[in-house]
């Protein structure tokens, strides 16, 4: 009985330093004892000029570490990324100390009680300087409000655990109160085995928050970051209205190695990476850490529910006529009449203008969408949000192509059911930010 009661009322931080720290003057009491221990090795000292280098995790090689972080810890030999820690994402996105914590004050426990795991949390905790996984808070960018969220690989491999769960469901269910959009930066090992089915309760929960806060017509947006796996994958870094990766980011579910062995095949290039997600219709685009900030604010202003004067806030009682311009008129008439036949040609025509030729003339910018979130990405349909006038739009267009080749690739323009899905994506996701 008292055994049952001492693992209920266990909670954690239970001066676990304070007992790490006599264990460690334990050891010590021992080999002062024993004369003939031997003498504890002290580590060799890095030299100071090997510390300005730092090997890069994708090509291999020692590179500068100055150089590195100038360029938003990006290798400057291969191109490969870095992860990043917390506090230098928030850099990387937010306005100078605008950046506010949310429930770093929250406790944790072990549920399960299980052994070695409030130590583990001690360890993380004393290497990483982070309360958990996860940080969430409110930021500025660019003058924007906007809530960010962002988990740490270094620590426990940023699994979800009960804390991490409850305070993503927290922060998305405050967004969702002052009507702000969040951006989750994900990267993780999937859910955390020390919590066992606790811990898989967390994507159930995270994912009925983003649901109440997209009822509430706000953006929930995710950047996956190397690596995405597992629990987390298969919950709130899905869920986004808007998906984005970095570049060579590995996500999935399993690891490649556990679906290699399963199906006794050998998998293709590239799979499970950013760029193959893409292609098969899970993300919306890559984004590059040097176009990141920009990218976050170009989603915030094209998806405020601004409400009447946009383009889809017509005036029923107001009457619209279109007039042709003097030029298009004297266009018009010195335009000799065709044929039929001489029309079918013009259609035919490889060389004829399509509806990409058409937007660069349209719109003030346009940034296309890629994928119907399961299969594939359609290239005969292309589509995405663009302004028009200072207007955020949805735009939907079919694309044949310029030559042979592009033809092949595009369809011919004749769609497939996933592409059908992407359009029917984009005008839900229009309905949804009144586009």
């Amino acid at each position: 009985m008292e055994k049952a009661q001492h693992k209920k009322g266990r909670q954690f931080p239970l001066n676990l330093y304070n007992r790490l720290e006599q264990k460690l003057k334990g050891k010590q009491e021992e080999l002062a004892e024993d004369p003939q221990a031997e003498p504890e090795q002290k580590p060799e000292t890095v030299p100071a000029e090997d510390k300005s280098m730092i090997k890069c995790p994708k090509c291999g090689k020692m590179v500068e570490r100055d150089r590195v972080v100038k360029k938003r810890y990006i290798c400057y030999e291969c191109g490969g990324y870095f992860r990043v820690k917390t506090k230098n994402r928030i850099r990387m996105v937010a306005d100078y100390k605008t950046f506010e914590p949310w429930f770093e004050d929250m406790e944790v426990s072990n549920p399960l009680d299980y052994q070695g795991y409030e130590e583990k949390l001690a360890a993380a905790r004393e290497k990483t300087g982070l309360n958990e996984a996860v940080t969430m808070g409110r930021c500025k960018i660019f003058g924007e409000d906007a809530v960010i969220g962002i988990c740490d690989s270094r620590f426990l491999m940023a699994s979800m655990g009960h804390v991490v769960g409850e305070k993503i469901t927290k922060g998305i269910e405050r967004a969702t109160e002052l009507k702000l959009p969040v951006f989750m930066f994900c990267c993780s090992g999937g859910a955390r085995m020390q919590e066992g089915i606790v811990s898989l309760m967390q994507m159930a929960k995270t994912s009925a928050a983003i649901k109440k806060h997209g009822e509430a017509g706000l953006l929930y947006s995710t950047i996956l970051t190397d690596p995405t796996t597992g629990g987390v994958t298969a919950s709130f870094a899905m869920l986004g209205d808007v998906i984005m990766a970095e570049p060579g980011a590995l996500i999935g579910f399993a690891g490649p190695r556990v679906i290699k062995q399963t199906i006794g095949q050998e998998l293709p290039e590239g799979f499970q990476t950013s760029e193959f997600l893409v292609e098969h219709g899970f993300v919306d685009g890559i984004v590059l850490r040097e176009n990141l900030k920009k990218t976050l604010h170009f989603l915030i202003k094209s998806h405020q529910c601004i409400g009447k004067n946009t383009y889809a806030d017509f005036d029923k009682h107001k009457g619209f006529r279109f007039v042709l311009s003097e030029e298009l008129k004297e266009q018009t008439w010195l335009a000799a009449p065709r044929s039929a036949w001489e029309k079918v040609k013009a259609v035919r025509q490889v060389e004829r203008p399509a509806a990409s030729d058409y937007m660069e003339y349209i719109f003030d910018v346009f940034v296309e969408g890629h994928g119907d979130r399961g299969v594939h990405d359609d290239k005969a349909i292309i589509g995405g949000i663009a302004f028009l006038e200072g207007q955020p739009v949805t735009v939907i267009a079919d694309i044949k192509g310029k030559d042979f080749a592009e033809c092949q690739e595009r369809n011919f323009g004749m769609p497939l059911p996933e592409g059908y899905r992407k359009a029917l994506r984009l005008m839900k996701q229009a309905e949804k930010f009144n586009r």
